[in-house]
């Protein structure tokens, strides 16, 4: 059966960090996509209602072939289609232990965290040391520190990820990572290490040059 045609819809590479997930996602899938790019801040915004059902993005569209095309939106479920689409590659963790944990600490990524976001959006392109962290905000920094220790304390020896190889889990905090950069968030340890990790990864670089080059183009 011949694998259907991919397009990711996307928004600003600077801005959008539930974007960033599936896309993500996608290149360690190995699969062909295509990627359509709305710029979140400008006149493109009121064209998203045409590329999902949400209005929203991530969305995936999936056109099989001889058959209908149909959506796959929400940054979570566009993931869990691209590990059943594409089990080779394996997204999750193989051991279930691990699978069951990665799927833990990604939905309270996807679901928490919500004073962080509020607080220090992502913005790859720009740095602002000094930026004021109230208490809810160092809460939950020390909350991902955590989870990023014991995560890599406990797979350290199978990889420089998560859970060794790179995988869902860090589509899901990859984002954290351009954050903390961003506001000279301090960490230590297995945490810096692993931030470390994230930022050099080839993908991760990929996306950033192309943030700078969005930026660069924007009318000032």
């Amino acid at each position: 059966m011949a694998t259907p045609q991919l397009t990711l819809s996307i928004g600003s590479r600077n801005y959008s960090s539930w974007s960033l997930r599936p896309w993500l996602a996608l290149r360690l899938s190995g699969l062909a996509f295509e990627t359509r790019l709305f710029d979140l801040k400008g006149p493109e915004r009121a064209q998203i209602a045409s590329a999902s059902p949400s209005g929203l993005v991530p969305c995936l569209t999936v056109r099989p072939q001889g058959s209908p095309e149909y959506f796959v939106w929400d940054s979570l479920g566009i993931c869990e289609f691209l590990a059943e689409m594409a089990p080779e590659a394996q997204l999750w963790p193989a051991e279930p232990r691990a699978r069951a944990w990665a799927r833990s600490v990604s939905s309270e990524m996807h679901s928490g965290f919500a004073e962080l976001r509020r607080t220090c959006p992502m913005d790859i392109v720009n740095r602002y040391p000094g930026h004021a962290i109230n208490d809810e905000t160092a809460k939950q920094i020390a909350r991902i520190s955590k989870i990023w220790s014991e995560c890599r304390e406990a797979h350290r020896d199978k990889g420089d990820f998560l859970f060794g190889s790179f995988s869902i889990a860090d589509c899901f905090y990859a984002p954290v990572v351009t954050r903390f950069h961003t506001y000279d968030v301090r960490l230590s340890g297995l945490a810096a290490e692993y931030a470390a990790a994230v930022r050099s990864w080839a993908a991760m670089q990929e996306w950033s040059a192309e943030a700078q080059r969005e930026e660069n183009a924007r009318p000032t």
